[in-house]
């Protein structure tokens, strides 16, 4: 079952500009092997069937990027700033209201910008390290069997983002990958193959982009590191947002 939203199209234009701006914290990852999806029961079917994953290693930023983060790019990019949530933009909460093309954008500004490779991570790297990576406990949301330690979600965010890092981190030091804001991934959305895969890119026969990790404004469920969902990339919400990845140094 593939969970879609449609989207509007919004046109992208950006330039590149050296100058100084906050870098993303980054949290390396390991590489090794996991089997990706709900194996605990629960899940929906988009979920299964579990299956072997290879990944290489490489490194993720440790919090979602946040509103200071995104007002520094369109500042020196020379963009406007989206549309404001209903509470306003915050500095330190995780930025939304952002399509994954706008996403896109940032990583190729950042990329130009550092001299380094951002880009968005692909399903597996997120869920890989959401889940703690080689040194997962297996627990239930990133970071805890319990969602209030780690996550901000529809029972105790009070109906908003909050500060990114507020909450407990997980296996590897990172933040919110259960709850505050949706994060966008590379990938097309589409059906598991039950096959082995390495370093995965996920489907060419969707038009819709996978995001991750649940919400300010979901339930529980959807915090789940194997929770997946797909969305037009040209749309954009007031509970999704993003992080970034880069190779391993």
């Amino acid at each position: 079952m593939r969970k879609i939203f449609a989207g509007l199209p919004i046109a992208l234009f950006f330039s590149l500009t050296v100058s100084a701006q906050t870098e993303p914290e980054m949290i390396k990852v390991k590489g090794g092997s996991f089997m990706m999806g709900d194996s605990k029961g629960g899940g929906d079917p988009d979920e299964k069937p579990v299956h072997k994953v290879t990944l290489s290693d490489y490194e993720i930023g440790k919090t979602e990027i946040t509103v200071k983060q995104w007002r520094e790019y369109t500042t020196l990019a020379n963009l406007k700033m989206p549309d404001a949530p209903a509470w306003g933009w915050n500095d330190d909460h995780p930025m939304v209201n952002v399509t994954w093309e706008e996403a896109t954008a940032y990583c190729v500004w950042l990329s130009g910008k550092t001299g380094k490779v951002y880009r968005l991570p692909t399903e597996a790297e997120w869920e890989y390290a959401a889940r703690g990576g080689a040194s997962s406990k297996n627990n239930l949301y990133a970071g805890s069997n319990e969602l209030d330690e780690v996550g901000w979600y529809r029972e105790n965010s009070k109906g908003s983002t909050h500060p990114v890092a507020g909450k407990k981190a997980n296996e590897l030091g990172i933040f919110d990958m259960s709850g505050n804001a949706w994060e966008w991934c590379s990938d097309l959305l589409d059906e598991y193959s039950a096959s082995p895969a390495t370093n995965p890119t996920g489907s060419t026969n969707s038009v819709f982009r996978i995001r991750r990790g649940g919400s300010w404004d979901d339930i529980a469920k959807r915090a789940r590191p194997t929770y997946r969902i797909g969305n037009s990339p040209r749309r954009s919400y007031h509970s999704l947002g993003f992080r970034v990845v880069r190779a391993s140094r």
